[in-house]
């Protein structure tokens, strides 16, 4: 299998060399789906997904999210601590609401910020430190971390991870991920290739 210094674009799995190799972690190994291995040494995992970066690239995909196929899925057979799901809320969208109360009811921790309307007239509420933060807090409980987001501004806090010897995996669209994400990033998927195994029927 060929090493290369960082990901190239294109639709298969991103994934660190054999165990073996690990000292060579700026480097990546590009392997087939159907040959995917678990990165090493992720017993216990802590998955944290940011709710806005999934929906805009589900809508890029052109999919629905069957989001207990996606906890399955993220965990891959290893035992889950926590699972997280970050999103800004508008208290008055009864429709959200219950989606939020659905996911609670269905393994997911959800961390909720009321989203404030921009000049610009938009709506938005970034999540990006309540993201960081418990990513630190719950380090210790666990060996690995899957992180669904392609958020450049959590590169820092995958890189602290990195010196505690926790594993990280991120989960994004390609297109829509940071360079500063890959190169500190331990595994890579896009969710390009995984869309039919994580979308509604």
């Amino acid at each position: 299998m060929q090493l290369l210094p960082k990901p190239q674009r294109d639709s298969q799995l991103l994934q660190l060399s054999e165990p073996a190799q690990l000292a060579e972690c700026s480097q990546w190994q590009i392997v087939e789906q159907s040959e995917m291995v678990e990165c090493a040494n992720r017993d216990r995992v802590v998955i944290f997904i940011d709710g806005a970066n999934l929906f805009y690239a589900a809508a890029h995909l052109n999919i629905d999210i069957d989001y207990r196929k996606l906890l399955y899925y993220l965990t891959k057979g290893r035992r889950l601590v926590r699972a997280y799901f970050y999103t800004g809320v508008d208290r008055n969208n009864e429709k959200q609401q219950s989606f939020l109360m659905w996911m609670r009811h269905n393994g997911y921790r959800v961390i909720t910020k009321d989203v404030i309307q921009l000049p610009d007239g938009s709506k938005k509420a970034n999540l990006d430190v309540e993201i960081a933060v418990d990513m630190i807090k719950l380090s210790s409980y666990c060996d690995g971390v899957v992180l669904v987001s392609g958020d450049g501004d959590l590169a820092y806090v995958v890189n602290a991870l990195s010196y505690q010897g926790v594993q990280v995996e991120v989960v994004s669209l390609y297109s829509m991920t940071s360079d500063s994400l890959f190169n500190v990033a331990d595994c890579y998927t896009d969710l390009a290739t995984i869309k039919h195994d994580i979308q509604k029927v």
